[in-house]
């Protein structure tokens, strides 16, 4: 769903990526330095308490993502790696983020439930990403799904840091509520995007077996 605002987002970042390629700066550089900076704002505050801030500093990091994928296509620097490379620093910041969460809950926020359901993000977001990755292994497609991960990472980034900008503007704690009422939608729509991964994949299969054991005979 967000994807339709890539655009506009790369068309705001355009003229800083240019000027990175002016100074020499690759792509893969970029896209390192932003998993850095979205590990180290969501390792580093969260699991103090600070929501917002880590919120502030990985929003300040994450738009990398949009950067080297224009500064590869600007500079003519598309690569078989750059897009392994992209992808499997998305994996990292990623874990980082629902991991920072649960470490979150496991300290100052004072919920297991809500740490294991933090873990369970983590890994359900995992597990759609293998799927589509290891169904295009086996050359076919899994890009279904209700949530795309774009959308899973925002909505969960916009209401933590929401929620915890109202909770140190009232003083109310009661806010933070909306963190673990997103996470469990999150869960729904990984689970959900799975089951759809899974049954694409299965009806594939099932059509290349046919065609194999029909050419076979």
């Amino acid at each position: 769903m967000l994807e339709r605002f890539r655009q506009f987002w790369t068309n705001v970042w355009a003229p800083l990526a240019n000027l990175f390629l002016t100074w020499g700066i690759s792509p893969n550089t970029v896209t390192f330095v932003g998993t850095i900076g979205v590990v180290a704002g969501a390792v580093i505050f969260f699991p103090q308490g600070a929501l917002l801030t880590g919120v502030l500093v990985i929003t300040a990091f994450v738009f990398s993502d949009i950067m080297d994928g224009y500064m590869a296509r600007a500079s003519g620097k598309v690569s078989t790696f750059g897009a392994f490379w992209d992808s499997t620093l998305d994996r990292i910041g990623d874990a980082a983020i629902f991991g920072g969460l649960a470490m979150y809950y496991v300290g100052p926020g004072h919920n297991n439930w809500y740490a294991g359901l933090a873990i369970y993000c983590l890994s359900m977001g995992s597990v759609t990403s293998y799927a589509r990755a290891r169904a295009e292994s086996l050359n076919m497609t899994a890009k279904v799904g209700i949530a795309e991960r774009a959308d899973r990472l925002v909505f969960t980034l916009v209401t933590t840091g929401i929620a915890d900008l109202i909770h140190l503007l009232t003083g109310n704690e009661d806010w933070l509520i909306a963190i673990p009422i997103i996470l469990g939608l999150m869960a729904l729509a990984n689970t959900i995007t799975v089951i759809q991964r899974v049954q694409t994949v299965h009806q594939q299969a099932l059509a290349i077996d046919a065609a194999r054991e029909a050419a076979e005979n």
